[in-house]
């Protein structure tokens, strides 16, 4: 395939970017899209030219890295993927495609396509976690009943991955898909109950700091989400909202 690349180019935080073109040709249906961007980055520094910065690490979608807005969708116009996940079989040749950045002022660039998504480890460090009596006289995590119920939904709430897609999609870059995850996951268990009132109370209030905006009901973060993450997480954080506040009153 030949394609035309239109990508965000930014030199760091403080510069004004643009969207400049790139041709990059004999495309294999069969590359990943960042083996096409490898592609075009090699292109680019035999010609003496600056390659375009973006992150990426496992290319397994575990890690979230790869965080992209393809065509004004993140991680493209595939489903229940990360970018790296996504193959150039997805597009047709002759097709345009625009590169961009995620668009949030709470996920500022870094540089051309990778931002500063340090906004998330503030939020998991407000609250997402369990303190642990390590004094010897702990108890075996398998003593502890739980139903099949609670640890499916706690499991599925845990396979977020921080990518941020559900910023990027939300016409308000709220957080709520992701702050919710992360309160759900102990939530949803007796390990996370001890300090329940504190955790949510103490992530959300984060979470407005960072400057993310509110949610807005449209579901837009679940569609995109490559692991699926469900907006009931957003409904029980609102509970476990309301119950902590109304404790703390």
């Amino acid at each position: 395939m030949n394609l035309t690349l239109k990508i965000w180019r930014q030199k760091d935080s403080n510069a004004k970017g643009q969207m400049v073109d790139y041709k990059v040709t004999d495309i294999s249906e069969h590359m990943s899209f960042l083996e096409m961007m490898d592609v075009l980055n090699e292109g680019l520094v035999a010609k003496g030219e600056e390659p375009v910065a973006f992150d990426h690490d496992c290319r397994e979608g575990i890690c979230g890295m790869c965080s992209l807005q393809i065509n004004g969708e993140p991680h493209g116009p595939d489903r229940g993927i990360t970018t790296c996940q996504l193959h150039m079989r997805m597009f047709n040749d002759g097709d345009t495609i625009v590169i961009e950045p995620w668009r949030a002022a709470a996920f500022p660039v870094i540089k051309d396509l990778i931002v500063d998504r340090t906004a998330f480890e503030r939020i998991q460090q407000a609250g997402g976690y369990i303190s642990v009596n390590t004094s010897g006289n702990t108890q075996d995590a398998n003593a502890i009943p739980i139903s099949k119920e609670a640890a499916d939904k706690a499991m599925d709430a845990a396979t977020c991955i921080g990518c941020g897609a559900c910023v990027a999609a939300c016409k308000n870059a709220s957080a709520m898909l992701f702050t919710s995850a992360k309160v759900s996951q102990f939530a949803l268990l007796p390990q996370g109950r001890v300090e329940a009132t504190e955790r949510v109370m103490n992530m959300v209030k984060q979470m407005d700091l960072e400057g993310f905006g509110n949610c807005t009901n449209t579901g837009a973060c679940e569609v995109e989400c490559p692991k699926g993450i469900s907006l009931e997480n957003i409904a029980r954080m609102n509970r476990e909202y309301l119950a902590a506040s109304v404790a703390k009153s």
